[in-house]
């Protein structure tokens, strides 16, 4: 099984690189009014973000401290700026895009950008940008799509559709950009068969990386609220269960596409469910084993 180092070996021959997470000021349509409000049923930023990520500092700063966090373990790193906090591609004009990106990619040791977005926030001006970007360093983007199932996206409140996730791909294949999307297994109301059919629709777009994980019910969350109230039900995996499933993802994902991850760890104090308590690296071990 390819790992996603192995990925990133072939793009950077003899580096070690490692993504800095950035928090840029960017929001989201789904938050800010433009298609809804209160964002992502599931979301917590602060769940995923590092201690050195905080939008009041300069791009640049959040760079150097997470260089400053990494490379005390591993000097010769080389970074990714990783412009991860909310949609990396929206809320502000092409002129301050182009400011952000290039002050990060201007960032001693850093080798590329990895964008996290939606596929309702990536216009033809900003591809453009990102296209002649790509021509100097790496561009990837991480294209959140979640699922493939149209009432799902509605239940977690993300409101864009599964075609436009399609035709968004095929439009950053079409500039030569490096394309991941993201998909949670055990959203609301969907079953195994239903995963495994967005897995299936997943491998047969131009994509060169899957980065998947289990859905965390995390506290403060208005997931959270409608699950105790029964307004919501989840897939009730066990540990099991999951490993047997990406299992057969693994089966079903053709070798030119990496699976990033399988797993997210969000602070244990923040998780309501599930709570295996396994690293990443012990799950991947049991997989392993499993496959």
């Amino acid at each position: 099984m390819k790992t996603y180092g192995d990925y990133l070996s072939g793009i950077f021959p003899g580096q070690k690189v490692q993504k800095i997470s950035i928090d840029a000021g960017f929001t989201c349509p789904n938050r800010d009014g433009t298609i809804s409000k209160g964002g992502c049923i599931y979301c917590r930023n602060d769940s995923f973000s590092p201690g050195y990520c905080n939008s009041k500092d300069s791009v640049k700063a959040q760079l150097e401290k997470g260089k400053k966090f990494f490379s005390r373990k591993y000097p010769e790193m080389k970074y990714l700026a990783y412009f991860q906090s909310y949609t990396g591609t929206y809320n502000k004009s092409i002129e301050e895009l182009s400011k952000l990106y290039e002050e990060a990619l201007g960032v001693e040791d850093i080798v590329g950008l990895v964008i996290a977005t939606r596929p309702d926030c990536l216009s033809d001006e900003v591809l453009n940008l990102l296209s002649r970007l790509n021509e100097e360093k790496p561009v990837f983007i991480e294209l959140g799509a979640e699922t493939s199932h149209d009432d799902t996206l509605k239940i977690i409140n993300r409101n864009h559709t599964w075609e436009e996730v399609e035709n968004t791909v095929k439009r950053i294949a079409a500039k030569g950009i490096h394309c991941g999307i993201h998909l949670i297994a055990g959203l609301p109301g969907e079953n195994r068969e239903m995963i495994l059919q967005t897995i299936k629709r997943s491998v047969n777009l131009p994509v060169e990386t899957i980065k998947l994980h289990q859905l965390q019910v995390l506290k403060d969350t208005l997931l959270l609220q409608k699950i105790e109230s029964e307004e919501l039900e989840i897939p009730d995996f066990t540990l099991e269960e999951y490993l047997n499933l990406c299992a057969e993802i693994v089966k079903m994902t053709p070798e030119n596409i990496v699976i990033e991850r399988f797993l997210s760890q969000s602070p244990p104090g923040m998780v309501v469910t599930p709570s295996w308590g396994l690293k990443n690296y012990e799950f991947m071990s049991k997989l392993e084993k499993l496959l």
